[in-house]
């Protein structure tokens, strides 16, 4: 007679846990399994995590919903646990020196970023020369020169993956490359005046740009096709950003106010007032339990995502707020004004605990790095700075 071997899985479909490594910011671990003899990974993201959290309770919850880590793996989880647990608890007061001067381009700057991972040897800047360069944090050496656009480029990011960087155009366009190679991977149309704004999602497959035109749109970076336009706002847009588990897009605009929009339909959940002139910059936190809007009346905000409360009012600054971002901890705030200098904040409380001097002409970009350690700030002077 006959076997049925129908109920019997081939061992290649099983799914087998080959590591589990931490992921600092935000909170999380991942996991690295093998699946039909293939290699990938999958993490479990941990933003509730705090330092009073119940590690033992956490520890099953992790196990009841995912069934990859088994009884044996109690304990290296319970670890990770912990050691996120100790390392958010770690609020060390960073003061930054000037550590390099990078002169980039030879027509002013326009933007500086970055790249993610946690190596952090790139930097990409963007200059009104049309032109968009890639260089080593470490040595100043410029890896490629991006050329296309043909008008100045005004934003620019790396994907999470650091793979891509995508510039966005004077010219309406904004444009994905290839960082190994330094080739155009993609060109996105469809805008009707500049993008002045563009940030990807988590995964890295999907970016927003936001443009004069009043408009933001969602485009998927494997087809460069459109997902969504989001339509709201009465004036041109000065920056459009997602939180971290892509449940929702923040933008900010000329119209003096920022929209909170549900990412997987497009639609406006909430339109925040209370700055006196025009937002020109918004952030979130890693974890998206905080937003923040920086404004040409000299003053920055910083909002609850869930109540969308006001929390703290950050005022200091001498000229207009260009640029505004957390670290990695999201117990800090980095903002670039025209005053000439960067500052550097307590989230909660709005206390400016250092300011950053040097530079001879506004800042209109600056970010810290993935692990909060080092910060970039762009100058209209025509200079770079790293501090760490």
């Amino acid at each position: 007679m006959a076997t049925k071997p129908l109920s019997l899985k081939p061992k290649s479909e099983k799914m087998k846990l080959k590591s589990l490594l931490l992921r600092y910011y935000p909170p999380g671990i991942m996991l690295e399994y093998e699946k039909h003899g293939e290699l990938k990974t999958k993490s479990i993201d941990l933003l509730e995590l705090g330092p009073s959290t119940d590690v033992s309770a956490l520890v099953e919850e992790i196990q009841k919903a995912e069934p990859l880590i088994t009884a044996s793996r109690t304990e290296q989880v319970r670890l990770l646990v912990q050691r996120l647990q100790a390392k958010l608890g770690q609020h060390i007061n960073h003061i930054f020196y000037l550590f390099k001067v990078l002169r980039a381009h030879i027509l002013p700057l326009t933007n500086v970023a970055l790249n993610k991972s946690g190596s952090c040897d790139k930097i990409a800047t963007g200059s009104f020369d049309k032109t968009c360069k890639l260089w080593s944090a470490e040595t100043g050496k410029c890896y490629h020169t991006f050329r296309g656009h043909t008008a100045e480029i005004v934003c620019l990011s790396f994907n999470p993956q650091s793979t891509l960087v995508a510039t966005g155009s004077m010219d309406t366009t904004a444009k994905l490359w290839d960082i190994q190679s330094g080739e155009e991977v993609f060109t996105l149309t469809g805008h009707l005046a500049e993008i002045i704004s563009l940030s990807f999602d988590t995964s890295g497959n999907r970016i927003i740009t936001g443009s004069f035109d009043h408009t933001v749109i969602v485009w998927d970076t494997a087809t460069a096709r459109k997902v969504h336009t989001l339509i709201g706002h009465c004036a041109e847009i000065s920056s459009a950003v997602f939180n971290w588990d892509c449940s929702l897009i923040l933008t900010g605009s000329m119209d003096k106010t920022c929209m909170l929009w549900d990412a997987t339909n497009g639609k406006c959940v909430a339109t925040l007032t209370g700055h006196d002139d025009e937002i020109l910059d918004s952030c979130f936190d890693y974890a998206g339990k905080l937003f923040a809007t920086a404004s040409a009346d000299g003053a920055a905000r910083v909002y609850e995502t869930a109540t969308r409360k006001c929390i703290a009012k950050l005022e200091g600054h001498e000229g207009e707020i260009s640029k505004i971002s957390f670290n990695p901890q999201g117990n800090r705030l980095l903002t670039g004004s025209s005053d000439k200098t960067a500052r550097i904040w307590d989230a909660t409380t709005g206390q400016c605990l250092q300011v950053l001097e040097g530079h001879t002409d506004e800042i209109f970009s600056c970010a810290f790095n993935y692990k909060g350690n080092i910060v970039i700030t762009g100058s209209k002077d025509n200079t770079c700075r790293i501090w760490c």
